[in-house]
């Protein structure tokens, strides 16, 4: 087709040549037109002979361009995929080599099975979808939940067993699942919307302390004497429970003996629960160099290790000397506390005898380690500024996290001490001291450095613990909640937001909503969610999320879909809680890795520098020590020689089967031309299959 007249206008001058000539047509059906005559009809000629070159040349380099770009695109999804399959085959190469030197082959377990079933009858369904689309037996979509607007073909119109297998399943999925279906997603949807209005209303408690500044405050001199000028400071017993933590033992136990604190007021306790004598030695030695410098610290290890951690702390506050003690702080072994945590936190105890526990905020030096870590940050961030403080100041109530946190020890005892019946003990203590009556108090300004994992292997067994935990104690504290003297409110609170909707509704919903129902409301449109559902409550409450750590607003996307693919975990733990399953009671200390900021070691040292005017101190060791020593060195030098067992990343199975059956949802969602659910189900489906690889968080391999 010829270019238009006035396409010229854009390589040539707006200068007319010529005189106007007016051409009339006999024909009745052609209307008058009007052009410029020009003066050389040779010249004119060429001029359009020279547009059109140049058009012709625009549209070529265009084309040209357009092409490079696809060609582009095209090797990066290549490459992109090429890369995938690497990973994928090494990653099956190296399963296959730690199912080799494994004894006993993991039995598949109930979730996973049903996930594969769930993926089977999905690509059979996607099949059938696949040869009714290719042969136009497909229907236009129906209303929602009006099969009868379908329209079934009679005998006659059948063509052939295939024709005649798709209208029968068309008739069963109408019939049976799209009904059972929508009552489900009705079900997951009110839920949703029930935990989303909490999300709410604690975000505008926190807007609420924010606006007014409320927070705990102190008098000027706390400790100081009405009757002179001497300060009464009280005793207080520190506790660093630990178990095989090798790279961060001496940074905390440093951290600790550091605490700006009388010396003959303060008692230092390494509850060390190693069954490494090698890591034994290493604690007991910097135990020896503390206690040289004039610190009141003691090291304790146990010959039985019953109750992990509970057991731990309880066997320590069993000492005859723990009496002599009013308040006991506890840090784990990657927790770094400031030397002036104590003046800080005990202060708010006194005129306060209803106070049982002062919790402290967690600050992260490996938070922009990985993508892992600055998820798991916005995570905990929302977790301590809105959740912990608004149910602090609003309820005086909320859950120890186990640590950074002072006790006063009459708490413990009047509400039964440490006990060993779940592995979320600092929840169980926290509820039994509620019910007693004791309040609580969280300080947001008093932040204590930690670690965070950095490894999937390691966050996906923390989480686990953290869900299956609460389950647990959720069966066992529920007769006590309902006996107990405290207000029907405080109650409700319990039984409603602390343990139903926050640690059994939350999981449940995401998974089966997001997890289940989406992906199969592909294969039974009859059942679809609204577009509401999928995007934009999500996205709402992911911004809440993370507005507490507004650093990390470029992650919302990866965050929303990272958190959608922790609810198989997170309903995995649930079940196994709820229903006393083996692993419930499983306990596996998350690894760590001693990191610290270069600015955090060069404070430390300044502060150990200025404390201790003495010279420098070896490690003491007695002539057993010694003895000691030399062995340790020897089994240093043969697992030197020996060579080492190579890890290698992890794959997870049911993450996978999650990947492919919202994957082939995806594929299914483009028959029907579904916008937004083919984007979401495509990307969460990538999301599933990049945590089921393990290529997200450290790289072991």
């Amino acid at each position: 087709m010829a270019p238009r007249s006035d396409f010229s206008d854009w390589w040539v001058k707006d200068s007319r040549k010529g005189t106007p000539v007016v051409v009339t047509m006999e024909n009745p059906n052609y209307s008058v037109l009007q052009i410029d005559g020009p003066d050389d009809e040779q010249e004119s000629f060429r001029s359009m002979d020279k547009d059109r070159g140049k058009n012709a040349k625009q549209f070529t380099w265009v084309l040209l361009l357009k092409a490079h770009r696809a060609v582009g695109c095209v090797a990066w999804v290549a490459a992109a995929l090429w890369t995938l399959l690497g990973v994928i085959k090494r990653r099956l190469v190296s399963r296959q080599g730690a199912e080799a030197q494994s004894d006993k082959p993991r039995k598949a377990r109930l979730l996973l099975k049903l996930l594969r079933m769930f993926l089977a009858l999905s690509l059979i369904a996607f099949a059938f979808e696949l040869v009714a689309y290719r042969n136009g037996w497909h229907f236009p979509k129906p209303n929602l939940h009006l099969p009868e607007n379908l329209h079934m073909p009679k005998k006659i119109e059948v063509q052939g067993w295939l024709h005649l297998a798709y209208l029968s399943w068309l008739s069963f999925r109408a019939d049976y699942i799209a009904y059972p279906i929508q009552i489900l997603s009705y079900i997951c949807i009110i839920l949703f919307i029930i935990q989303s209005a909490d999300r709410m209303i604690l975000c505008l408690g926190c807007f609420w302390i924010k606006l007014n500044k409320i927070k705990p405050r102190i008098d000027e001199d706390p400790f100081k004497s009405g009757d002179g000028p001497e300060y009464q400071y009280p005793m207080v017993l520190v506790q660093i429970p630990m178990c095989n933590e090798r790279e961060v033992y001496e940074q905390s136990i440093s951290a600790v003996c550091q605490i700006d604190w009388p010396k003959d007021r303060l008692l230092v306790q390494v509850l060390d629960d190693s069954d490494d004598e090698s890591i034994q030695f290493l604690i007991r030695a910097e135990v020896s160099k503390w206690s040289q410098r004039g610190v009141n610290i003691v090291y304790r290890h146990r010959m039985v290790r019953t109750g992990y951690k509970a057991g731990n702390l309880k066997s320590a506050m069993s000492c005859h000397y723990v009496r002599n003690y009013e308040f006991v702080a506890i840090f784990d072994a990657d927790f770094q506390p400031d030397p002036d945590f104590l003046k800080l936190t005990i202060p708010h105890f006194k005129g306060n005898p209803e106070l049982g526990l002062v919790q402290a905020r967690w600050s992260f030096v490996n938070r922009d380690e990985n993508l892992l870590t600055r998820l798991q940050y916005i995570n905990l961030c929302f977790h301590f500024e809105v959740e912990q403080q608004v149910n602090g100041v609003f309820c005086n109530f909320f859950g120890f996290n186990g640590t950074a946190g002072v006790w006063r020890i009459k708490a413990l005892e009047e509400s039964g001490g440490w006990l060993e019946r779940t592995t979320v003990e600092d929840m169980d203590i926290a509820v039994r001291a509620h019910l007693k009556g004791w309040k609580f108090m969280f300080l947001n300004d008093v932040k204590v450095l930690c670690e965070i994992p950095e490894s999937y292997e390691a966050y996906r067994k923390q989480q686990h613990r953290w869900h299956s935990g609460p389950m647990q104690l959720f069966r066992l504290c529920l007769p006590d909640i309902i006996a107990s003297k405290i207000s029907i409110w405080k109650k409700a609170n319990l039984i409603l937001l602390f343990f139903l909707l926050r640690k059994l509704i939350l999981p449940f919903y995401s998974f089966t909503l997001f997890c289940i129902i989406l992906p199969f409301s592909m294969f039974v449109p009859e059942a679809e969610l609204p577009v509401w559902v999928i995007c934009y409550v999500p996205v709402l409450m992911s911004i809440l999320n993370i507005l507490p750590a507004l650093r990390s607003f470029p992650f919302i996307v990866p965050y929303l879909l990272f958190e959608n693919t922790m609810s198989v975990t997170k309903f995995n733990a649930m079940v196994s809680g709820l229903c006393q399953l083996g692993s419930s009671y499983e306990w596996v200390v998350t690894k760590k890795t001693g990191r610290s900021s270069e600015s955090d070691l060069l404070e430390a040292a300044e502060r150990e520098s200025k404390s201790f005017a003495l010279p420098t101190l070896y490690r003491g060791a007695s002539e057993g020590g010694l003895g000691e020593l030399n062995r340790l060195k020897e089994q240093e030098q043969r697992a030197a020689a020996t060579p080492a067992v190579k890890k290698a990343n992890k794959i997870y199975k049911k993450e996978l089967a999650l990947a492919l059956l919202l994957l082939v949802a995806a594929a299914r969602s483009l028959l029907s031309a579904q916008g937004i659910h083919f984007y979401f189900l495509l990307f969460q489906g990538v999301s599933f299959l990049l945590v089921g690889l393990d290529l997200i968080g450290e790289q072991i391999n």
